[in-house]
């Protein structure tokens, strides 16, 4: 096999944390293709492959390297024709980048706040002082400033899922009748903020947090085991 996915990685190998890197986890098994994950760290990044990639997921597969998780799903799909489709069905694209969109401007800012200590805690002592002066920079104040808000967005994320609430009511996933990217698209997204700081995400029997237990059910079970590689 010579297929590898690149993944940021906590301090202890284990806890893959990338939402983007979890897009291209679920992506792999969706698609029944084996890889190897191979941690990085923010200091890595520059090293892996030619060295052309800023921010991970990177996959090689063969002779192709890819970065952008978006460019990779579309790069699977086209590949691997005959496994299971990611984007099935006309508008599924459209879609898909809808889910992106909403998760980049209305999840992202709260889970980046919910999560930012239990991410930083979680890196390793050189990647805390990148992480902390890159979002420090970012949002203009102390990563502790920032987490102060992380009961109030916690408070607010179930009002902030209202939409895929309402559209899981009629149909059992964002994709229709079976998971495809958009799916895996908001389960990377929450899986972030999961691997990170678990179990604080959802209120118990809520529509959303049954959707992403199957997700993490998916593929014998690998979103439940970040350390798993396929």
């Amino acid at each position: 096999m010579n297929r590898k996915l690149y993944s940021l990685c906590g301090e202890d190998g284990i806890r893959h944390y990338s939402p983007h890197v979890w897009k291209i986890i679920m992506a792999l098994n969706h698609k029944g293709l084996d890889y190897d994950l191979i941690p990085v760290s923010f200091a890595d990044i520059p090293n892996v492959e030619d060295g052309s990639f800023s921010s991970v997921p990177v996959l090689r597969d063969g002779d192709m390297v890819l970065g952008e998780s978006f460019d990779i799903a579309r790069y699977l799909d086209e590949t691997y024709a005959d496994a299971p489709a990611l984007f099935d069905g006309k508008g599924a694209v459209a879609l898909t980048r809808f889910v992106e969109s909403y998760c980049k401007t209305v999840l992202h800012p709260s889970l980046a706040t919910i999560a930012v200590m239990d991410m930083h805690n979680l890196m390793s002592p050189d990647d805390q002082v990148y992480f902390r002066s890159a979002r420090e920079r970012r949002f203009g104040m102390p990563l502790e400033t920032m987490a102060e808000g992380g009961e109030d967005e916690r408070a607010r994320l179930p009002e902030k899922l209202a939409p895929v609430r309402d559209l899981l009511a009629t149909q059992d996933w964002l994709s229709g009748a079976m998971p495809a990217y958009a799916d895996f698209t908001l389960f990377g997204t929450l899986q972030w903020c999961n691997v990170c700081t678990p179990n604080t995400l959802f209120e118990n029997d809520d529509i959303v947090s049954n959707w992403f237990e199957r997700c993490l059910d998916l593929y014998d079970g690998v979103g439940r085991n970040p350390a798993q590689s396929g």
